[in-house]
C-alpha cells in the first residue's frame, strides 16, 4: 500500500511539475514576444511561478540565443536556439527553420529595463522555490546583499510565507538589507532592535560598524541599541559554540570510547601494553577506502549500490582487523603476556612495520573516504547545526558500548573473559580455554580499534599515521578509568574527549591537550587505580 501512494505521490509531483513548466514557458513567450507596455504585469506572473526553467531562458536570451518568426500575417512565435536547432518556447518542442537567412527570423534584443527586471526575478527564483532550506539560503543570501531592488520583494514573500522558520529568516533578511537602507533613524533603530531579537549572527559585524559611527557622531541612543543587541547576539553566538564543543567533544569521546575500550579489555587481561593498537585503526579507515573502490568499479559512482559502501565496509573493518589481531596474537603477542616492557618494545616495532606497509600499498598520502547521501548535511536545533555524521558517530558508539556490553554480561565468552581477567590461573584449572579466550578478546578488541578507524573516515582523515592522534588519549581514557573496567573507560572517554574540545578554542589545540594531561596526572596522584580500580582474588592474597 505504501509503494502504490509512493507511486501515486511522485506521478502528482511529476504532472504538477510539467504543468508549471507548461505555463513557464508560455509566458516565457509571450514576454519576449510583448510591448514594453505589457511586459510589467507578464513580469509580475513570471515571478510568481518560480519555476528554476527560468534562469536558464533568461541566461539564453541574454546570450543571443532567442529569436522571432513569422509563421503568418496573424502568428508571430518565440524560439530559442540550442545546440544549432530551434524549439518553440511555448512548447519546448522542434521548430523548422528553412534558413537562418530567412527575413522572418529576427532576433530578440531584451532592453536594459527588461534585463535588469529578468536578473531581479532569476536572483530570487529561490524564494519559491519548494524546499524550505532553500528558500532559507537564498533569503539570507539576498538580505545579506543589502540591494533595495530585493528589500520589495523579500517583503512580498514574507506576507505569503506560511513556514514559520522562513518566515523569521526572511523577516531577518529584510532588517539586514534595511541596516543599508533604513529611510530614518527610527527605522533604522528598529531593524537592529529587531535583528538583536532575531539574535542574527550574520548582522553582528553590521550593527557593530553602525555603532562606530554612531559613537563618532554622537547619537547615544543608536549607540545603545546597537550594544543591546551586540549583546544579544554575542549571548547566542557563545550558547551555540558552548553547543557545537559539547557535540564535537561528545564525537571525540565516542571515538576514543571505541578505542579504548579495545584496549580496556586487552591489556586488562594480557597486561599488553600494545602501541599498535592506532594501526588497527588505521585498518578500518584503508578497508573502508578499499571497499569504496570496489563498489564504485562494480556499481559506479552514481549508482544507489554506491551508497551503501560505507555501511558494507563497518562489519568487514571489523572482521579484516580482527583477523589480523588474531594472526598476530599466535605468532606474537602470546609470548608477551605479563612482560610490559617487552610488550611496549615489541608493539612500538610492530606499529612502525604496518605504518610502512600502508604506505607501501596505499602511498604516504592521506586517501579519501567519501561520504554516503545519508550522513551529509546537518541538523540544526535552536540554531545549532549538528552535523549528521557527528551525530552518527555517537550513535554508533552507543551501539557498540551495547553490543560489547551484551557480549561480555550475556555469552559464555564474556563469562570467561571476565574470569581471565580476575584470576587467569583459577580460570584455567576450572577448564576454562584460556589460549583460546586470549586469541579471541584480542581479535575482539582489533575489531573495535577498526570500527573506530572506520567511524574517523567520515570526520577525519585516512592515513598510515591516522591512530597516533588517538591512541596516547586512548592509554589516558583506559587508566584513569581504571584498568580493565569498561564503565570508568566510557566514562573518562567522554570527559576526556569534551574537557579537550571546550578546552581548545580558548587555550589552542596543543595547550588544551597539556592542561588534559596534567589534570589527569593530578587525579591519578589522588586515585592511582583510576574511576574504578581492578579488584581481583589474587590481589587480595
Amino acid at each position: 500500500m505504501k509503494k502504490i501512494l509512493l507511486s501515486f505521490g511522485m506521478l502528482a509531483v511529476a504532472a504538477f511539475s510539467s504543468a508549471q513548466q507548461d505555463a513557464t514557458r508560455e509566458v516565457l513567450e509571450r514576454l519576449a514576444l510583448a510591448a514594453r507596455a505589457e511586459q510589467a504585469g507578464l513580469l509580475e506572473e513570471l515571478a510568481a511561478l518560480g519555476d528554476p526553467y527560468i534562469k536558464d531562458f533568461v541566461g539564453a536570451w541574454r546570450t543571443g540565443e532567442v529569436f522571432s518568426y513569422e509563421v503568418s500575417e496573424d502568428e508571430t512565435i518565440a524560439l530559442r536556439r540550442v545546440s544549432e536547432r530551434y524549439i518553440r518556447v511555448a512548447t519546448g518542442e522542434s521548430f523548422e527553420v528553412a534558413d537562418e537567412e530567412d527575413e522572418r527570423l529576427k532576433k530578440i534584443r531584451p532592453s536594459r529595463k527588461l534585463r535588469r527586471a529578468l536578473k531581479t526575478i532569476t536572483d530570487t527564483i529561490d524564494l519559491s522555490s519548494p524546499d524550505a532550506k532553500t528558500r532559507i539560503e537564498a533569503a539570507l543570501k539576498l538580505g545579506l546583499s543589502q540591494n533595495t531592488d530585493y528589500l520589495e520583494v523579500l517583503r512580498k514573500k514574507l506576507e505569503i510565507e506560511e513556514d514559520a522558520k522562513v518566515r523569521l529568516k526572511l523577516e531577518e533578511a529584510i532588517n539586514i538589507s534595511l541596516l543599508a537602507n533604513a529611510p530614518d533613524d527610527a527605522a533604522l533603530s528598529a531593524a537592529i532592535e529587531r535583528l538583536g531579537e532575531l539574535k542574527s549572527l550574520p548582522a553582528r559585524d553590521g550593527i557593530a560598524g553602525i555603532q562606530d559611527r554612531a559613537a563618532e557622531a554622537g547619537d547615544e541612543a543608536l549607540v545603545e541599541t546597537c550594544a543591546s543587541a551586540i549583546e544579544k547576539i554575542d549571548a547566542a553566538r557563545r550558547t551555540i559554540e558552548r553547543w557545537g564543543n559539547l557535540v564535537r567533544g561528545l564525537s571525540t569521546g565516542s571515538v576514543l570510547l571505541i578505542v579504548a575500550f579495545g584496549l580496556a579489555i586487552t591489556f586488562g587481561l594480557m597486561g599488553i601494553i600494545n602501541m599498535a593498537h592506532g594501526e588497527f585503526i588505521a585498518i578500518g579507515g584503508y578497508t573502508c577506502f578499499v571497499v569504496q573502490n570496489l563498489f564504485a568499479d562494480a556499481f559506479g559512482v552514481q549508482s544507489a549500490a554506491y551508497q551503501w559502501f560505507f555501511w558494507t565496509s563497518l562489519p568487514v573493518a571489523f572482521l579484516v582487523a580482527g583477523a589480523v589481531g588474531f594472526g598476530l596474537e599466535k605468532g606474537m603477542f602470546r609470548f608477551l603476556y605479563k612482560r610490559p616492557l617487552e610488550s611496549l618494545l615489541a608493539t612500538w616495532g610492530l606499529s612502525m612495520i604496518m605504518q610502512q606497509l600502508f604506505r607501501l600499498k596505499f602511498g604516504a598520502a592521506n586517501v579519501q573516504v567519501n561520504t554516503p547521501d545519508a550522513l551529509i548535511g546537518s541538523l540544526e536545533v535552536g540554531g545549532v547545526a549538528l552535523s549528521y555524521t557527528r551525530i552518527f558517530v555517537i550513535a554508533f558508539a552507543g551501539v557498540v558500548v551495547l553490543m560489547t556490553w551484551i557480549l561480555l554480561s550475556k555469552t559464555n565468552l564474556g563469562l570467561y573473559i571476565r574470569s581471565v581477567m580476575q584470576n587467569r590461573n583459577m580460570a584455567s584449572s576450572l577448564g576454562i580455554p584460556v589460549s583460546r579466550v586470549n586469541s579471541l578478546t584480542f581479535a575482539f578488541g582489533c575489531g573495535l580499534a577498526a570500527l573506530a578507524g572506520a567511524a574517523l573516515s567520515q570526520i577525519g582523515n585516512v592515513g598510515p599515521t591516522m591512530g597516533q592522534a588517538y591512541i596516547v588519549d586512548s592509554f589516558m581514557v583506559v587508566v584513569v578509568g581504571g584498568v580493565g573496567n569498561l564503565l570508568g573507560a566510557g566514562l573518562s572517554a567522554l570527559g576526556i574527549g569534551t574537557v579537550d574540545q571546550f578546552l581548545q578554542p580558548y587555550w589552542g589545540p596543543v595547550m588544551g591537550k597539556i592542561i588534559v594531561y596534567f589534570a589527569i596526572i593530578l587525579f591519578l596522584q589522588w586515585k592511582p587505580g583510576g574511576l574504578f580500580p581492578t579488584k581481583s582474588r589474587s590481589m587480595d592474597d
